[in-house]
């Protein structure tokens, strides 16, 4: 059993993630900004801590992740036109986390991105879309860095459609979409994999079972 740090547990692929990880014998740990959000996610099977990520210090990352086994990084800034919170949020979220993660002594760090943003942004995407792609891109670029043992998946777009169990999974992957279950199935597989350490992957639906997929890309 694994203590896993959930950083943006509230959202919606974190949602997803939390009871396949109790399913797995792990003890989902959500860490949200407010405590309202505590009974649904504790009827999700998970834990929860308070973390603001836009207004913690280092020392506020390194406590709630100390104990952890791994973390996963599940925040974003979230459609709402809002430049400054891809910063703020997928950005520097990503940085506290990898800092505290380092400083509280957990090692493993799955993280995710976003289809293709190591790719130019076209001249014709809006100021969101551009910030948004380079605050994802300059965060996995930082967790490579890390000296971490991290893995990152980077979806293509993503639906709220059921769970097909089935994706397409490799470095590079033709665009498209990709459910929000199946994302979060890929994670749990990830983190339950060490061969998964040092892997970076786009993922959409496709024809190969999630297990399958996952051994067949390490």
């Amino acid at each position: 059993m694994a203590r896993i740090a959930v950083v943006g547990g509230n959202g919606q692929i974190a949602r997803q993630l939390h009871p396949l990880l109790v399913q797995a014998g792990h003890t989902p740990v959500a860490l949200v900004r407010t405590e309202s959000y505590r009974p649904d996610l504790e009827a999700l099977g998970a834990e929860v801590d308070i973390l603001d990520i836009e207004q913690a210090s280092a020392a506020d990352y390194a406590r709630v992740l100390s104990g952890a086994d791994a973390v996963v990084f599940a925040a974003g800034g979230g459609p709402d036109g809002n430049v400054e919170r891809k910063r703020t949020v997928d950005l520097g979220g990503s940085l506290g986390s990898i800092a505290g993660a380092k400083q509280a002594g957990v090692r493993r760090f799955v993280q995710i991105s976003a289809i293709g943003v190591d790719q130019p942004v076209g001249e014709d995407a809006g100021e969101v879309w551009k910030a948004y792609v380079e605050a994802k891109r300059d965060a996995d670029k930082a967790l490579r860095a890390s000296g971490l043992d991290w893995t990152i998946v980077r979806p293509g777009a993503l639906t709220d459609d059921d769970p097909t169990g089935a994706v397409t999974l490799a470095a590079e992957v033709e665009r498209g979409e990709v459910t929000r279950a199946d994302v979060a199935a890929v994670v749990a597989a990830a983190l339950d994999d060490p061969r998964t350490v040092g892997q970076q992957w786009e993922l959409v639906n496709g024809p190969t079972a999630v297990a399958d997929a996952v051994a067949a890309a390490v």
